[in-house]
């Protein structure tokens, strides 16, 4: 039968654990992009971390010029640098440009929902779909050619229901507590 897949960690926790500043900078990136919790930023600093220490390699010539180019050209498939960008571009890089690049980011950017959450909530309830293939998954990463073609899978309306005029001045002259009666 052969050994279980071994499931890795696809993240790596900071160093600086109690770091006062570290925890506020990740605390409002994660509200930023509506992050579920911490640890998708996590994965996206690891993915920002496996991109530098492979532009070094390239940069301290233990790779070939090819590796160098595959690495722009996949990241330019996903906007996330220029097609004429240089290896010395990718020491630059920030968990910014990666986040940016999620399904949730670009939904909400696109203004196909109100917040980055409703965004993470109608991607999760399969309203939305890119090619009209429906997908599910906040986390998938959309590429350049992509991003004009998310829509929604099924009709949904994102704005909450406007009451209608009488109702509004009907609650309008209403207090919001009870009355007493008298002779109580």
């Amino acid at each position: 039968m052969g050994d279980p897949k071994r499931i890795r960690k696809k993240y790596a926790r900071s160093k600086l654990m109690w770091n006062a500043a570290r925890i506020e900078r990740d605390h409002d990136l994660k509200e930023k992009f509506g992050l579920k919790n911490l640890r998708e930023l996590w994965k996206a600093t690891s993915e920002v971390s496996r991109i530098r220490r492979n532009a070094r390699e390239v940069l301290s010539n233990r790779s070939s010029d090819k590796v160098g180019k595959e690495i722009i050209s996949r990241l330019s498939r996903y906007s996330i640098v220029s097609k004429d960008a240089k290896i010395d571009d990718l020491l630059g890089i920030t968990p910014e440009a990666i986040l940016s690049r999620r399904l949730q980011s670009v939904v909400f950017r696109n203004g196909l929902a109100r917040t980055p959450r409703q965004a993470r909530q109608l991607i999760a309830h399969g309203f939305i779909s890119i090619n009209g293939r429906k997908v599910k998954s906040s986390s998938y990463l959309v590429r350049a050619d992509e991003e004009t073609r998310i829509g929604y899978y099924k009709p949904i309306d994102i704005n909450p229901p406007q009451p209608a005029d009488g109702a509004t001045a009907q609650k309008a002259g209403e207090s919001t507590k009870p009355e007493a009666k008298e002779g109580e």
